[in-house]
């Protein structure tokens, strides 16, 4: 009996052991932890180790918004649809395509022991703060695992994963056919519309500063309150300032002391499709592979979903050929896509640009090749400038168009490796003194002494201009004396080239016809509007209005790039179609708002009402005007707006989101802003602190060294003890 009852006690201490382990595992980070907050509630975190300021990075992110913390990693993970219902399933199978939850254990398993000592930072801080905040509910996630930043494709949320149509998957996967083509152009039509996606990054040579140092204008145009601005420092070196994903766990558009780095989302073809021929033989699925039939990868993956109150299950087979896996059909063909998956890689990289002190360093990390979906613009304290054009880039046949879906029977069509850093598009301090890239072609990047786009395969970049780069090639060229207030106000410059495309156009259609006399007095603002946008201009709203009806409902001779198609709209297309498009402009602000005189800021607005992932606009309720406007007209400052909120005014919700000037020299200095604050937490007096001075371009002093924290200090706390 007495061996029994010793059996017992160990037993259950056993049992106990794991959770006290983890719990002074947290306990320790704690308190190798320091969390400074300033006056606008950023948080600086200070570890011993790297492991410890990520663990204080990641509890500092909770705190701010553990909502969208969770929320990438629902979707990230595929577990969508358990908290959003089934429309969400294929999203979900779509990220289980790409890889299983076995296969990030084994990923993460398989990756540098300091890597994985990050992983479980990364895990403890979320753990820890769900740990000491009981009240906060998580929508589905109660436990954050190590493994799951494998799911950061090439270090972003999103990523290239994202440009897998989750509708093709759906078509196939449910249906086994084809996806009809009125449906693939209806998407296009719809995805047009859609605010121009993309970033902007600027860097300035020092031979054009006041200061002689190297500036870098850090603008991502995501959607609002995407990211975090967070400042991590630990004993062993590293010391990074910028934006970061909610949920990441390190700082992904930045600046240390030394160096600093802008990611614009690329134009290089990174991502190919395969179709691929596919039959049952002797009951088994094969696909051809030159004389080979080769049995294809079949597995089966049960996804669960909400409805009506109720958690369901749905099976799904994924197929897979060595390209990657079947994700949809062409041509009654199924098509198998191939990307970069290299999540240990991706994060390796990622972690350790934030770490280097000079461009030799910089250049040496850009050889892991796995910043597969940005192009990188750079600036350090050694006064080198310079541009990246894509980082992972395979190399192909150029007898094959990988423009469009290529043989996958055919050999000769795979990958053959990877094109190295100096086969890349690269620019290193140009002799005009400035790099610039908007999404659009490197080939202007840096005026006369960008690359030539005969010395690259077709397949390295689209030479694909848009209204942005117009625009910034601009306002740089034979300009000098730049310092961060000056290259605040070019960021900002009020411009939009596209109008001066489009128009002209109007009015010209307007003198050479019989058009309604109610047309005459807007078709005079336009006249003699100047193409600037601003919160008094009333050619703004016209314009805005008129570009966007346009587009949305003009005829078109095929698919088109913003660009290509206000050109269009502006000196191709028949007068009575532009006068058309312009009289439901007149006739619709007139309805929505009693006139059409309305100037631009009483129209567009910023609003932030609550801590929704998703803003529930109401014209009722209070608002800021903004002079800003779309990417799509060639404003460097975007704002973009969804179009489905069932209100009249139209509601930012994409592109300046942070924005960062960087001054290097002996000591770092730097400017920024974010739309609305900090904190997701409508009760935080950091929820919507920056908003107004985000709407009047008044950025925010950085402070980056330790003393300079400690004088806008207004919290300091240890994780657990606030």
């Amino acid at each position: 009996m007495r061996n029994l009852f010793c059996l017992t006690v160990l037993l259950i201490l056993s049992c106990k052991s794991e959770p006290q382990t983890e719990l002074a595992r947290w306990e320790a980070h704690a308190e190798n932890t320091t969390i400074i907050r300033d006056d606008f509630g950023v948080p600086h975190i200070y570890g011993k180790t790297d492991a410890d300021a990520v663990f204080g990075l990641l509890y500092a992110q909770c705190e701010d918004d553990f909502q969208r913390v969770e929320q990438n990693y629902i979707w990230a993970i595929g577990r969508l649809a358990e908290v959003e219902g089934k429309d969400a399933l294929y999203s979900d199978l779509r990220a289980r395509l790409f890889m299983t939850k076995d296969e990030a254990i084994a990923n993460y398993e398989k990756s540098p022991e300091w890597l994985k000592e990050l992983c479980d930072a990364f895990a403890d801080g979320i753990n820890y703060y769900l740990y000491t905040h009981p009240e906060v509910k998580p929508r589905l996630l109660e436990r954050f695992e190590p493994w799951m930043p494998m799911y950061f494709s090439e270090g972003s949320i999103g990523g290239d994963i994202e440009r897998i149509s989750v509708e093709k998957i759906r078509a196939f996967y449910e249906n086994g056919i084809s996806f009809p083509e009125s449906e693939l152009i209806e998407i296009e039509k719809k995805e047009e519309e859609l605010e121009p996606q993309g970033s902007n990054g600027i860097a300035i040579s020092g031979d054009l500063t006041q200061s002689g140092n190297a500036m870098l204008l850090i603008n991502p145009h995501t959607s609002f309150y995407f990211r975090g601005e967070v400042h991590a420092v630990s004993e062993e070196g590293l010391n990074a300032y910028g934006a970061v994903t909610w949920g990441q766990f390190f700082i992904y558009q930045g600046f240390n002391e030394k160096t600093g780095w802008m990611h614009t989302s690329t134009y290089t073809d990174v991502m190919d499709e395969f179709v691929e021929q596919i039959s049952k033989i002797d009951g088994e699925l094969r696909y051809q592979y030159g004389e080979e039939w080769r049995p294809v990868s079949s597995s089966e993956v049960t996804l669960s979903y909400s409805e009506d109150g109720m958690m369901k299950e749905k099976t799904f087979p994924m197929y897979h050929t060595h390209h990657g896996p079947v994700t949809h059909m062409d041509g009654g063909r199924p098509v198998a896509s191939a990307m970069m998956w290299e999540p240990v890689k991706a994060l390796e990289q990622s972690y350790i640009r934030t770490r280097q002190e000079g461009y030799e360093g910089f250049r040496k990390m850009m050889d892991i090749r796995t910043n597969s979906s940005n192009n990188t613009v750079y600036a350090d304290a050694e006064g080198n400038i310079a541009y990246f054009h894509g980082n992972f880039i395979p190399v192909r046949d150029t007898r094959f168009d990988y423009r469009k879906p290529v043989d996958g029977s055919d050999p000769k069509t795979d990958w053959k490796g990877l094109h190295s850093v100096d086969e890349n598009i690269l620019i290193l301090n140009p002799d005009n003194g400035w790099i610039q890239n908007c999404n659009s072609t490197p080939y202007t990047a840096a005026l006369e002494n960008s690359p030539k786009r005969e010395n690259y395969p077709r397949y390295m970049s689209l030479d694909r201009e848009n209204f942005r780069g117009v625009h910034a090639v601009e306002l740089l060229k034979d300009r000098t004396g730049y310092a961060m207030d000056s290259l605040i106000k070019l960021a900002h410059d009020p411009y939009l080239p596209a109008f001066e495309a489009l128009i002209p156009g109007l009015v010209e259609a307007y003198d050479k016809s019989n058009a309604p006399k109610k047309l005459k007095e807007p078709i005079e603002v336009l006249r003699n509007w100047d193409y600037k946008t601003s919160k008094t201009s009333v050619g703004m709203t016209l314009g805005h209005y008129y570009g966007t009806r346009y587009g949305r409902y003009g005829k078109r001779p095929g698919s088109m790039s913003d660009m290509e198609l206000m050109t269009y709209f502006g000196k191709s297309s028949p007068h009575s179609e532009r006068l058309e498009i312009f009289t439901g402009v007149i006739d619709q602000l007139e309805q929505d708002f009693g006139t059409w005189k309305v100037a631009w800021g009483e129209v567009n607005r910023y609003q932030r009402l609550n801590g929704d992932i998703r803003q529930p606009f109401n014209d009722s309720k209070p608002s800021i005007p903004i002079g800003f406007a779309s990417g799509r007209w060639g404003a460097l400052a975007a704002y973009g707006a969804r179009y489905t909120n069932n209100t009249k005014k139209i509601y930012g919700t994409r592109g300046n989101s942070f924005v960062a000037v960087v001054e290097f020299g002996d000591k770092v200095q730097a400017k920024t802003i974010m739309a609305g604050g900090q904190s997701g937490d409508p009760d935080s007096p950091h929820f919507d602190d920056q908003a107004q001075d985000y709407a009047d371009v008044k950025f925010k002093e950085v402070p980056f060294y330790k003393e300079d924290v400690l004088k806008r200090a207004r919290e300091t706390y240890q994780p657990g003890k606030r």
